[in-house]
């Protein structure tokens, strides 16, 4: 390869390399903290609150770079695919225990495996979590650590609804029905396998529908993505990235708790007959 190739390529070798030592950083950071937390807090909502928060966090922090990093080469969805890939391996991972996620909370209320006000702890702190990597986000890109880490990048409103509303709410709520359905219906597969499916799983819904409205099916992330077009258009975001993945759960739940277990019973030949 010519050498001035070489030097062409060698600056956008360093940010990548600037980017993945970030999220990582992020990651170590978060493991420790939350070993320090196993030794020193002891009271158990106060333990799944910083664990919740800590464990949004990093999920938003990272997604933020590995969206900045997808955009450089949009014509080249490979390797954002294998990074989406990587980290969901490593979220899935290193936060054991959490959700990250309102729908996830949302579900085990509803399956009444948690408590209401347990619940709405660990909202409030998937929330405050969310917008506070927000801010982290922009303070580093500002200090322009990499050629496209731009602080002003992270205030403005990228929409990322490509279709119209109907169509979004649908693709959204399938995202959220499809993972939480795997999601609940994994847990007795192997810890190891369980992660590398639910990775794969998210990788494929990324593909499927990320061109259309991100597939980001997580209130709490669309929030720390897009909280500037929450505030432009809100009715819209909100419908799109709160309503729709909820309603994606509740009919999850229908699905499987009441409607295949009503059509079961009514098709099943009755052992007197």
């Amino acid at each position: 390869m010519p050498a001035a190739a070489q030097r062409g390529l060698w600056p956008e070798a360093q940010d990548t390399c600037t980017s993945l030592g970030l999220m990582l950083t992020v990651v170590l950071s978060v493991a420790l903290a939350r070993g320090l937390l196993r030794r020193h807090v002891h009271g158990p909502a106060a333990h799944a609150f910083v664990l919740e928060g800590l464990a949004t966090f990093q999920l938003c922090f990272c997604t933020h770079e590995l969206q900045l990093m997808g955009e450089q080469e949009p014509g080249h969805p490979t390797w954002p695919l294998t990074l989406t890939y990587f980290f969901s391996l490593v979220h899935g991972l290193t936060l054991a225990g959490t959700s990250s996620n309102p729908c996830g909370v949302m579900m085990q209320m509803l399956l009444g495996e948690m408590a209401p006000e347990a619940g709405a702890a660990r909202l409030l702190a998937q929330l405050v979590a969310a917008l506070g990597s927000r801010y982290c986000v922009g303070a580093l890109w500002g200090l322009g650590l990499t050629g496209y880490h731009v602080g002003e990048r992270s205030l403005a409103c990228r929409n990322p609804i490509h279709v119209d509303l109907p169509k979004a709410v649908v693709v959204e709520a399938i995202c959220s029905f499809i993972f939480h359905s795997v999601l609940l219906h994994c847990q007795e597969v192997r810890a190891k396998l369980r992660i590398h499916m639910l990775a794969a799983l998210i990788t494929f819904l990324v593909y499927a529908g990320g061109s259309l409205t991100g597939a980001i099916f997580n209130p709490a992330l669309a929030l720390s993505l897009h909280f500037k077009c929450f505030d432009e258009a809100f009715l819209q975001f909100f419908i799109v990235y709160w309503l729709a993945p909820s309603l994606g759960i509740l009919l999850m739940i229908l699905t499987f708790s009441l409607f295949l277990p009503w059509l079961y019973n009514n098709h099943t030949p009755n052992k007197k007959e």
